[in-house]
């Protein structure tokens, strides 16, 4: 069990968990609905059903390129720890489980799940044919509170579609510094990525555009909430500066020539800015 939470990056759940349950709550407060636990249960299951499967299936069709790259030799699948056949047994399984999720949550999170699936799944192909990749990713992890709102409302909302993209292009910005570290790896070995198409200046400037886009984005949903929710205080505008600024210092510990702190700025940074918002909003909706 130990090695498959390690295929998946387990812990890396935490960065669209929060907007999951951002989601969540944001539709039992609309609708006034009781909150229920059965309900919420459900929604963290797809969440870690669908990471789990788009995680291990990422691994399972990189797993030669991985073998290839010192950087990732040693993961499971090219180290041997984890065959190949399991991987993609985790994965069909994954996918299973999330449907029947989302199943037991409503028909319309049932029939929107091969969607999702399809989007979350079919990202590990783009780096073969697109520098869009990030985006692709970014893409999959902003399903996150729009399919936790559908969960807990059974419709469609502004908010949450605005969290969605402040999600798509913090992911897409941070990936994208992820990325500088493969650059000269990629590029010898044909696999697109921003870092290749545009270099690593190139990268760190589209990275800060896209971390521009996400502040409008929260900024306009933190707008919109204030309109609709008159309970809504300034704890959550401290939730936004709070992300805001782990943004900013992100930026300014990656430089083009020093990429030491690129896992300080990926893990650490972007998990408490997740955990920080998601946290402080959620309060400020019921306290």
């Amino acid at each position: 069990m130990k090695q498959y939470f390690s295929l998946v990056k387990f812990s890396h759940t935490i960065f669209a968990l929060p907007f999951a349950l951002l989601g969540f709550f944001l539709a039992v407060n609309r609708t006034g609905a009781a909150f229920s636990l059965r309900l919420f249960a459900l929604v963290l299951l797809c969440m870690v059903f669908a990471r789990s499967a788009a995680m291990a299936f990422n691994r399972y069709l990189d797993r030669d390129i991985d073998k290839m790259n010192p950087r990732t030799a040693v993961r499971e699948i090219p180290s041997g720890i984890i065959s190949p056949r399991s991987a993609l047994f985790f994965v069909v399984l994954s996918s299973a489980f999330f449907m029947l999720s989302a199943w037991f949550i409503n028909a319309l999170c049932f029939m929107l799940s091969p969607v999702a699936l399809l989007i979350i799944l079919g990202y590990s192909y783009t780096k073969r044919f697109t520098w869009l990749c990030h985006f692709v990713l970014g893409l999959g992890l902003s399903l996150a509170p729009i399919g936790a709102y559908l969960a807990g409302g059974g419709s469609f909302d502004l908010v949450p579609l605005l969290y969605s993209g402040a999600v798509m292009f913090w992911v897409a910005g941070f990936d994208i510094i992820y990325a500088l570290q493969d650059e000269d790896f990629d590029r010898s070995h044909r696999l697109n990525s921003v870092p290749v198409a545009f270099g690593k200046k190139g990268g760190l400037r589209l990275s800060e555009w896209c971390h521009l886009l996400t502040v409008l984005f929260m900024l306009a949903a933190g707008f919109v909430l204030q309109n609709n929710y008159p309970q809504i205080s300034a704890i959550h505008w401290v939730a936004v500066a709070v992300f805001l600024s782990l943004l900013f210092y992100q930026h300014t510990i990656v430089k083009p020539d020093d990429l030491s702190k690129v896992n300080l700025a990926f893990f650490t940074t972007n998990g408490v800015a997740s955990l920080v918002f998601g946290a402080l909003v959620i309060a400020d909706f019921y306290f």
